[in-house]
């Protein structure tokens, strides 16, 4: 069992002053609470587009949906990857013109393919021939974009299997796509989410160079490659810099398609806002499950159904800081609701100070994506997680 005094190295994860003004900021909010700060978002915005001039960025909507994440973005600049009606609503809502919008979502129904047509849509992703069909009769005319199927290795949060189809397929959905009257645009793939094999994109990309040369042989000229997410976030297990990551990327590119590019689209969501966001918690217990038990079970007022779904597997591990001191000691992590499910980190353990009690609270990192919008609605009765927006010492509840 680990005795050592505690440990956290906050300056891996925030600013150091930073992080003293968002806990003055939330000293009185209700646990828990999600703090967004969105001078890092516009920080992290900047950085993939100068590191990438040549790409135009969709942001994944889904990854932090909030009022004031898209409106800062669309601001900057960005386009949006959309996957529901609900999603366009809001864009719409928000005045973002559907030029800007993408359909990124290859499992969709007839009426909202339709419902996006109508509202000003022209860009759907694909990846199966009814659905194909459904858009050739709902979205006549409008521009495709063929998702190939990648195997996700490497990532800590794959999405390979439900979503893109082998090339030969896409191949002939491609001319398919011709024939019906459909503008066939481009090809698209996710290497997964949180990717660290930087070599998943080298191999994605030349499915597609074999793709665009395909169809060029029966007179389709392609014009475009999405290449999708997959950039990092700053969790617990390190990664390459994002420079680093799209320096390889481009080098891949150049190397399949010479100088002559097509259109880059790139659909970041996790790396843009996860490290802009800040849950802050609190302890609600501390047991031994028996004398002879090596490590003590800590609940905390947060767990998979109020935002943490992405621990499933312990897949994503979230940077977690006790603010005390003392001898640490290696933890299980759970959360408040009535499912054994409910268990953030039972395997790979974290450290607390054993001076820590009941009522403390707790901050954990790198959860500005993928939390709030996986919230449960009303499990056990538990709202949705509430979202602070933070920015030069000024909040706003959403």
């Amino acid at each position: 069992m680990f005795k050592e005094p505690y440990h956290f190295n906050i300056g891996r994860y925030i600013d150091p002053t930073r992080f003293e003004q968002i806990k003055e900021f939330a000293q009185d909010l209700p646990t828990p609470c999600l703090v967004i700060d969105l001078d890092l978002i516009k920080t992290k915005y900047m950085e993939l587009q100068e590191s990438l001039p040549v790409a135009r960025i969709y942001y994944a909507v889904k990854a932090n949906p909030s009022d004031e994440v898209i409106r800062l973005l669309a601001d900057l600049g960005s386009s949006f990857d959309v996957a529901s009606r609900y999603e366009l609503d809001q864009m719409l809502r928000l005045g973002i013109d559907p030029s800007r919008l993408s359909y990124g979502n290859t499992i969709k129904k007839k009426s909202d393919i339709k419902y996006f047509y109508d509202h000003g849509v022209r860009l759907f992703a694909t990846d199966s021939e009814l659905d194909l069909l459904n858009i050739a009769e709902n979205a006549p005319g409008a521009k495709i974009f063929f998702r190939i199927l990648t195997e996700g290795t490497g990532a800590d949060w794959p999405l390979s299997r439900k979503f893109g189809s082998h090339p030969d397929t896409i191949y002939h959905l491609i001319l398919q796509s011709a024939e019906m009257g459909l503008n066939p645009w481009g090809i698209s793939f996710h290497v997964g989410s949180q990717q660290r094999d930087i070599g998943q994109w080298d191999d994605a990309v030349a499915r597609c160079k074999y793709l665009f040369d395909a169809v060029a042989e029966e007179g389709i000229e392609l014009q475009m490659i999405n290449i999708g997410g997959g950039f990092p976030a700053n969790y617990v297990d390190p990664t390459f810099s994002v420079k680093e990551y799209t320096e390889e990327i481009l080098r891949f590119i150049r190397e399949d398609f010479g100088e002559n590019l097509p259109d880059i689209i790139l659909e970041p969501g996790r790396s843009l806002t996860a490290d802009a966001g800040i849950i802050i918690s609190e302890v609600i217990n501390i047991s031994r499950k028996s004398k002879n038990n090596l490590y003590q079970w800590v609940y905390l007022d947060i767990g998979k159904f109020g935002g943490l779904i992405e621990t499933i597997d312990e897949s994503i591990k979230f940077p977690i800081y006790f603010d005390k001191e003392g001898m640490a000691e290696e933890i299980i992590l759970a959360g408040p609701t009535c499912d054994s499910m409910d268990i953030l980190y039972e395997h790979y353990h974290y450290h607390m100070p054993a001076s820590v009690v009941p009522e403390d609270k707790v901050y954990i990192f790198t959860t500005g994506a993928y939390t709030q919008s996986y919230s449960s609605v009303s499990f056990n009765g538990f709202p949705p997680l509430k979202t602070v927006i933070y920015r030069d010492n000024q909040g706003d509840d959403i």
